[in-house]
């Protein structure tokens, strides 16, 4: 997996297949592809799982730590909002692309429902929370908060997903063996986008402010997933993807919304690419002790 974020990497340096290429790679991954690999997973999921309700307070509960102690820490350093909103994005979102590749490979079929379910809760609540600390002090309004929820094809995809399972429907005429071909390209795909996104210029400067934010990400985060799946009685499985999405970096879309929300877009690039290459070692780390 690190093999192919390293190739996108090195394919955007020598612009291989050129400029173009990845703006449009990322957009058909985004809309099309990945939708779809979420879409495939929760139609044909058993979504009866007894462990489910607990998996999703367990993810919930999660994020009200992680967003008390950011909040602890705002109150502490009075950061602008536009510097606020990137340290929490780089807390508490997570690499979707890396995220199901790790869990895919790991856990197999059952590990993506998992997943996907996960991600059905995680997603809107991570982007509603971001576009908050981007606000800090200066309140948001419903739209700022709702917009970016309503048009995410990724939340779409989960919902009409588990919509269509629980209506009772079936894929049928070769509709599962197109969703399957879609999904198997989604991820290498975007781990290409991954690595073509890295910018390692942006490492320059705030070295402890990136440091700090990544420990908090890598180190800090999948310790209080793994505090709240032993306060929950999480089963093994679902313990186990759940600190693997707290133990992800943070996502390269951060500095979509960084961007948009006025936020020092600088200061984001540097932790997705600093977290992103230290991912590479904690993840094995988190690995080994799961």
């Amino acid at each position: 997996m690190f093999l192919l974020i390293i190739a996108g990497y090195v394919m955007k340096q020598r612009a291989f297949p050129g400029e173009g290429f990845w703006p449009g790679a990322e957009k058909i991954n985004y809309f099309i592809l990945f939708p779809a690999l979420l879409f495939s997973s929760l139609a044909t999921a058993p979504l009866d799982n007894p462990a489910l309700p607990r998996v999703l307070g367990a993810v919930l509960l999660c994020l009200v730590v992680c967003s008390i102690g950011l909040l602890a820490a705002w109150r502490l350093r009075r950061w602008p909002a536009s510097r606020f909103g990137v340290l929490a994005q780089g807390v508490l979102r997570f690499n979707t692309y890396l995220g199901l590749a790790v869990v895919g490979s790991l856990f197999g079929k059952q590990g993506l429902v998992l997943a996907a379910v996960i991600m059905a809760v995680y997603v809107p609540t991570v982007n509603v929370l971001s576009v908050l600390a981007f606000s800090a002090g200066r309140g948001a309004s419903l739209s700022s908060l709702l917009l970016p929820i309503v048009r995410n094809p990724l939340i779409l995809a989960c919902v009409a997903g588990a919509a269509f399972n629980l209506c009772g429907l079936e894929l049928k005429w070769g509709a599962d063996k197109l969703l399957t071909l879609l999904a198997s390209t989604s991820l290498p795909l975007g781990l290409l986008n991954v690595g073509a996104a890295l910018n390692l210029r942006e490492l320059r400067g705030e070295t402890g402010t990136l440091t700090v934010n990544a420990l908090a990400r890598l180190f800090g985060a999948p310790l209080v997933a793994l505090l709240c799946a032993r306060l929950l009685t999480l089963p093994p499985l679902e313990s186990s993807i759940l600190i693997v999405f707290f133990a992800l970096p943070t996502a390269p879309t951060s500095y979509v919304l960084a961007r948009l929300m006025g936020g020092d877009s600088q200061l984001m690039a540097g932790i997705i690419t600093l977290q992103t290459m230290l991912s590479a070692i904690t993840l094995i780390a988190v690995l080994a002790m799961l």
